[in-house]
């Protein structure tokens, strides 16, 4: 990937994807991952804060 692309998505984001995460109420990092809230509402979390099932490894 080119390097004048690289984040270009996260550059258009307000804060550019950066702000206190929900959860773990982390200043300053990067909120990239949908996880749902007790409410059913989508929010937007961090790395440490992400569902459990994007972490499975596939089994063959």
């Amino acid at each position: 990937m080119a390097t004048t692309t690289r984040g270009k998505v996260l550059r258009e984001l307000e804060g550019r994807g950066r702000g206190t995460c929900p959860l773990c109420k982390r200043k300053r990092i990067k909120l990239l991952y949908d996880n749902t809230d007790k409410n059913g509402q989508t929010i937007k979390v961090c790395k440490c804060c992400r569902p459990k099932k994007i972490l499975k490894k596939k089994t063959n």
